[in-house]
């Protein structure tokens, strides 16, 4: 009985220290901010364009035209010789994704207005067409009636066949905007294909309903 109850004992024992695990005493977590890897590039001006830096508010004048953006406190914008660098004003993530998203709209800025931006979108089906006049740009869509959009300012919108519609301009956010709302006007369809789509855009195509 004497070794019976030294044997529960140990085991007890065991059972015991099986029960509490160590601790591992937890490290601080600590979050490190990287450098943006588009951010890190610095952005290069071309020989007919000029970039213009007052505080957080940059003009980029070129052949095509001129932009003012006013940037977030949290970037820095230093001017070189054929160059415009973007820094961080202080090491957080928030200052990472300005950082990078800065540098982006900058470069945008530079580009549009030095060659510009064209956007393509392509009209697919029957009846469908498009026409310009004068600051209107007309879609016949197979609706009742066609549909008039104004071209914005600083926007030009040419029509090849009937059916190719380009927008251009130095603006790539308006030229983006205004390509989008035609497309809006009607979407292509995943049966057919019918609508009006860019022209690298892939449409993802359904196989209709068989009938039995």
């Amino acid at each position: 009985m004497q070794a019976l109850s030294s044997s529960s004992a140990l085991c007890g024992t065991r059972v015991q220290a099986a029960a509490r695990p160590a601790q591992r005493q937890q490290q601080p977590f600590v979050v490190t901010a990287k450098f943006s890897r588009i951010g890190k590039n610095p952005v290069p001006v071309p020989d007919k364009v000029t970039v213009d830096i007052q505080g957080q508010t940059v003009k980029v004048k070129g052949p095509k035209g001129e932009l003012q953006r006013t940037f977030h406190p949290l970037v820095k914008l230093e001017k070189g010789e054929k160059v415009v660098t973007v820094l961080r004003a202080e090491e957080s993530r928030l200052a990472n994704c300005q950082h990078g998203l800065a540098r982006t709209l900058l470069s945008n800025m530079v580009v549009g207005v030095d060659t510009g931006f064209t956007r393509t979108l392509q009209m697919v089906g029957v009846g469908y067409k498009a026409a310009v006049s004068g600051s209107n740009l007309t879609l016949n869509l197979g609706y009742s009636h066609p549909i008039e959009m104004p071209v914005p300012q600083g926007l030009a919108v040419k029509v090849e066949k009937n059916t190719t519609i380009e927008v251009s301009g130095f603006d790539k956010e308006l030229v983006g905007q205004f390509a989008a709302n035609i497309r809006s006007k009607r979407e292509p369809e995943p049966y057919k294909g019918k609508g009006v789509r860019y022209s690298d855009e892939v449409v993802m195509r359904k196989e209709g309903k068989r009938g039995k």
